[in-house]
C-alpha cells in the first residue's frame, strides 16, 4: 500500500499526513506535486488541507483545476481510496468529486479546538474501524457543509453522510456544532463510498503519546485495502 500526498502551494497539512501515515500507520506514503500527471505506482490519495493557493477565488476553487486532478478523478472513478480533509475536503467539493460546498463559519471566525465525531455510516472502507464516538481536532474558517434539500435527502438515504458533529457521548444539537453546518455534517462519501471528505483532521490524532490516537482508527482503513482486493 503506497499512499500519495497531493501537495499544493500553500498546502499545510502535508507533512503531518505524511508522517500520520508512514510512522503511525506503517504505511508507504510520498509527495505528489500538483503540477504532476500521473498517480501510477499509488493505492491510495490523500488531499491535506491548508489554504492551497492561498484560498484565492473560493476555498479548494483552483487546487480542484489543478493538473494533478484529472488523475485524482481517474483513481475516484476506478474505486480506489480518496480522502480529502479541511482544505482537502474543499477540493473534493470545488471537483465534483463530492457534492455540495463548504462556507464561512456561522459565527465568522476561525475555529481551532477538538470535536466528537458520531460515525454514521457503514457503507465505506473509511469507517470500517469506527466503533466509537471519536476525537479529532479541527482548524478551519470556511468549514460550514451545505447543499440543496434533494443532495441531502440522498446523502442520508444512502448511508454516505460519514461523520455528524456531536456531545461526546453521542447526541447530537447545535452546541456541539463548531461551524453551523447543515444537519450537523463533518464529513460525506461518494457513491461508492471509497471518497471520504471530512473538515477534521484525523492525521494529528494518530499518536497516544501525543494524547490522541482516533484519527487512526480511520486511516488504519489503508491496511485493509489490499486483503479486500
Amino acid at each position: 500500500m503506497k499512499v500519495a500526498v497531493i501537495r499544493f502551494p500553500g498546502s499545510n497539512c502535508d507533512q503531518d499526513a505524511l508522517h500520520a501515515l508512514r510512522d503511525q500507520i506503517g504505511l508507504g506514503a510520498d509527495y505528489v506535486w500538483h503540477a504532476d500527471t500521473s498517480l501510477a505506482g499509488f493505492d491510495a490519495v490523500f488531499i491535506p488541507g491548508g489554504f492551497s493557493y492561498g484560498d484565492y477565488l473560493r476555498c479548494g476553487a483552483v487546487a480542484s483545476r489543478a493538473p494533478i486532478m484529472g488523475a485524482v478523478q481517474e483513481f475516484a472513478t476506478a474505486g480506489k481510496p480518496v480522502i480529502g480533509v479541511c482544505n482537502g475536503f474543499q477540493v473534493l467539493t470545488e471537483a465534483g468529486l463530492l457534492p455540495g460546498a463548504l462556507l464561512l463559519n456561522e459565527k465568522e471566525r476561525f475555529v481551532c479546538k477538538d470535536v466528537s465525531l458520531r460515525p454514521e455510516s457503514r457503507n465505506s472502507l473509511w469507517l470500517s474501524g469506527v466503533d466509537k464516538v471519536l476525537r479529532i481536532p479541527i482548524a478551519h474558517g470556511e468549514g460550514r457543509y451545505t447543499c440543496d434539500p434533494e443532495t441531502l435527502k440522498i446523502l442520508n438515504e444512502e448511508g454516505r453522510i460519514a461523520f455528524r458533529y456531536c456531545s461526546p457521548s453521542g447526541e447530537l444539537g447545535s452546541a456541539w456544532n463548531p461551524n453551523g453546518s447543515l444537519d450537523h455534517i463533518a464529513g460525506i462519501l461518494n457513491e461508492k463510498g471509497n471518497v471520504l471528505g471530512m473538515m477534521p483532521h484525523p492525521e494529528r490524532a494518530c499518536n497516544a503519546s501525543f494524547g490522541n490516537a482516533d484519527g487512526a482508527l480511520i486511516l488504519k482503513a489503508l491496511t485493509l485495502v489490499n486483503s479486500r482486493a
